[in-house]
């Protein structure tokens, strides 16, 4: 079975980080708060799963801790320790510059090419980098969720990898 991988969207980062405003997401029937995000991401890493921080996550999220009414100071802190945890790639934490290939000329130049029939569609263009990096997660063979309380963007999340059988000898 292929390492998972756990891609934080912004609605999920704001949730944990309790930001004034932004402390609950998702819908009615399937809401997402602290509680239901640490539990969960607590049984993530004991069962080896891999966190990923997202740099529009990363930007939108600090957004929002500029702008609320909170303790914005201890807000950052908390979302600069994600951070350098990202960095330094610390467990669980995949190293923030695996990300870096999506960052280069023909990644952007795609980019340019696909977003205007996203964004027709609805989808920021924060949101069609998460997909890319969830894409290219599911292509190196992980098993990839997005964590997010957005429908939308969930329904961008790559379709899980399909064992193959291993043949017999003989």
């Amino acid at each position: 079975m292929p390492e998972k991988i756990l891609i934080f969207d912004t609605s999920i980062l704001c949730c944990w980080l309790r930001i004034p405003g932004k402390d609950t997401a998702g819908p009615q029937n399937d809401p997402w708060d602290f509680g239901r995000i640490s539990r969960l991401l607590l049984d993530e890493q004991k069962n080896g799963s891999t966190f990923v921080l997202p740099i529009a996550s990363l930007i939108e999220t600090g957004n929002h801790i500029a702008k609320c009414t909170g303790e914005r100071f201890k807000l950052a802190t908390a979302l600069m320790d994600i951070l350098r945890q990202s960095v330094q790639a610390t467990s669980p934490w995949v190293p923030f510059t695996d990300q870096s290939a999506l960052w280069e000329a023909i990644k952007l130049q795609e980019l340019a090419r696909t977003w205007p029939a996203l964004a027709a569609g609805g989808t920021s263009i924060g949101d069609a980098t998460i997909k890319h990096v969830a894409e290219y997660y599911a292509k190196a063979g992980y098993a990839v969720e997005i964590m997010t309380g957005d429908q939308g963007l969930k329904a961008y999340q790559p379709i899980a990898p399909i064992p193959r059988p291993r043949r017999r000898g003989g």
